[in-house]
């Protein structure tokens, strides 16, 4: 089968790997789409994601979908034949969560993920054509959601983590800085989750063209020098970019919520927190989710619409193209699929694929 796999910073490949087999309690999955993330890129062009360091080959992704083609001995009560989506975490041998943490199994001590350098060996990822699961990481797709817009439903189960960590949204305002895919996805979290206005802040005008095109209903272009709104009750900051920290705790009502989703860079950095102090805003954390994984694939069968998230596809074979592609705002990217197999089951608007094909051809051209 192919892989896309990632050698060292800037070496990403389209290796042919034996086709794996699965073993008792496992399932084998026919992989149609997987959607590209920050932490993939971050992995390809510097080896290192957070503080997770390329040491061996790594096959990349974490956000995919397909078909189950084959089990292995013990069998499951889903059938050869349904469309799943894939929890990405197990966790691991020796891992403790602490009592009052119960529930909260994102917070284990230890946890593999898919296409994650985190353990060695790594955890291998799911852009491949074939991948070999855990009978309870499938999470088969209710009517009406295609093996294409599951993909989404891991990048939709962070933001609505993010959303449980500020507690109700209901009849609040709410600003999401940052509208990359998370961002936007947060954004119609928010919306879903009953927020009042929901106010949404990039340099981007095209992401910023998304987030409204996913519920946001102000959209504020700090590149053109528009202002954040005062006093909101609640506050997203999804740029991860340690500069708007402190911009993002002023526009926070005194005794606010601010929920950090952006991954801020590793080691010391400089961020303006004064605020966080005269306001005594209460500044949280957020780390991928618990049940909101299960909570996003019935949010997505309830017709949560994420295609004006869904800007570029591309085969495969044309990974890097799509790396680059998702790597470059200018591009217009939001989140970036690969076509995994050549058996999708599926067709996407012209606008999408015309999209893809020149981007694919404006990045080949640039290849490195």
């Amino acid at each position: 089968m192919k892989a896309v796999t990632v050698h060292a910073a800037g070496d990403l490949r389209i290796d042919t790997v034996p086709d794996p087999v699965p073993g008792p309690g496992e399932a084998l999955v026919r992989l149609e789409w997987g959607g590209i993330c920050g932490s993939d890129i971050a992995y390809w062009r510097s080896g290192i994601s957070g503080t997770a360091v390329l040491t061996e080959p790594l096959i990349l992704g974490h956000e995919v979908a397909g078909t189950v083609v084959a089990f292995g001995d013990g069998g499951s009560s889903i059938p050869v034949g349904t469309p799943v989506t894939i929890h990405p975490a197990s966790i691991a041998e020796g891992s403790t969560l602490a009592p009052e943490l119960a529930g909260r199994d994102n917070l284990h001590s230890k946890v593999r993920y898919f296409g994650s350098a985190a353990f060695t060996p790594h955890t291998q990822g799911g852009f491949s054509t074939l991948r070999v699961v855990r009978v309870d990481q499938l999470r088969a797709l209710p009517a009406g959601v295609s093996t294409r817009t599951a993909s989404v439903a891991e990048p939709l189960g962070v933001a609505l983590h993010a959303i449980t960590r500020a507690g109700s949204l209901a009849g609040k305002r709410v600003l999401v800085n940052g509208a990359g895919p998370i961002g936007a996805l947060v954004v119609a979290a928010a919306v879903s989750a009953g927020a009042a206005t929901v106010y949404a802040s990039d340099v981007a005008a095209s992401s910023l063209e998304i987030a409204g095109a996913m519920g946001a209903h102000v959209l504020i272009n700090r590149a053109q020098g528009e202002a954040l709104p005062e006093d909101v009750d609640v506050a997203f900051e999804a740029s991860g970019v340690p500069a708007t920290v402190g911009d993002v705790l002023g526009a926070t009502a005194r005794g606010g919520i601010v929920v950090q989703v952006g991954n801020l860079p590793t080691g010391n950095v400089s961020v303006g927190l004064g605020a966080l102090v005269s306001r005594e805003i209460d500044y949280r954390g957020t780390y991928r989710f618990a049940g909101e994984f299960d909570r996003a694939i019935e949010l997505l069968a309830g017709g949560l619409n994420v295609e004006p998230l869904l800007t570029h596809e591309f085969d495969l074979d044309d990974a890097l193209a799509a790396f680059e592609t998702a790597a470059d705002r200018s591009t217009g990217s939001s989140k970036v699929l690969l076509r995994l197999s050549a058996e999708t089951g599926e067709s996407s608007g012209a606008g999408t694929d015309s999209a893809a094909s020149t981007a694919s051809s404006k990045s080949s051209e640039e290849a490195l």
